[in-house]
């Protein structure tokens, strides 16, 4: 067999190398194949974290047992789980999240303290979305529910390099309006500490609105942005190599081949 072969289509010649090219070409395999393998990671991440959030709801936990060492931001451990909560909601201090969107419809995120029953700390409660579209004075439509209550919800934990825009924020007005939940802001206002997460309803509980966050919520970022490389030099490889063994680069360069 001929180690070296010459093919021409029309103006583009390519010399071809094929001990040279099965390299390549295996070359190319390995990170196509560590680039799918990072997809599959990405994958269980997603289908673990449903089976936790599955496994949570059956039975959630009360709030007041996650003990406090673990109440801390950077704490991935707590992401997605379901928490049983018992006591009332805060109507009066609500809190809008601004330009928030479902379905391509602006409107609000609508945040409310929810003060627990055994000891008074207040929970910020995420309980959804609602519209923004309103006639010109007319304050949004909260649903506030009132009296003591048994609600469940989810921790969201955000990622460490989550934007946090900074709001102009008139305390003297309820509900707040906020660009981001700075939840060290809101403690501020209030004058009290608060639950160091917000915990986002769950579906047909007291309070909810449109429920505009996916239910799970895998942090598997670094694992698609690892895929993206890998697949990038698979590409590299087999670009650069046409470009050394043909007059590729010619014909792009608009040069006489």
């Amino acid at each position: 067999m001929k180690l070296r072969s010459e093919y021409s289509i029309g103006i583009f010649h390519i010399r071809i190398n094929w001990l040279f090219a099965v390299c390549v070409f295996m070359t190319a395999t390995a990170f196509a194949r560590l680039g799918l393998w990072q997809l599959d990671r990405a994958a269980e991440k997603v289908q673990a974290q449903a089976a936790l959030v599955i496994e949570s709801s059956v039975n959630a936990a009360p709030v007041e047992d996650i003990l406090a060492g673990h109440l801390h931001r950077a704490n991935p451990e707590l992401q997605n789980r379901h928490v049983s909560m018992k006591g009332e909601f805060v109507n009066g201090r609500s809190i809008l999240l601004l330009a928030e969107f479902f379905q391509g419809m602006i409107g609000y995120g609508v945040v409310t303290p929810f003060r627990l029953e055994s000891n008074d700390q207040l929970i910020l409660v995420n309980r959804g979305w609602t519209t923004g579209i309103l006639p010109p004075d007319t304050p949004p439509n909260l649903r506030p529910v009132s009296g003591p209550m048994e609600i469940t919800g989810q921790i969201h934990v955000p990622p460490e390099n989550a934007r946090v825009l900074a709001s102009q924020i008139d305390a003297s007005v309820w509900p707040l309006r906020m660009r981001s939940l700075e939840i060290d802001v809101i403690a501020d206002i209030i004058g009290e500490p608060l639950f160091p997460f917000e915990i986002r309803l769950t579906e047909e509980q007291d309070g909810v609105l449109v429920r505009h966050w996916p239910a799970v919520n895998a942090d598997v970022n670094q694992n698609l942005s690892y895929s993206v490389q890998w697949f990038s030099l698979g590409l590299l490889v087999l670009f650069a190599s046409l470009l050394a063994s043909s007059n590729l680069w010619a014909l792009l360069r608009g040069s006489k081949p």
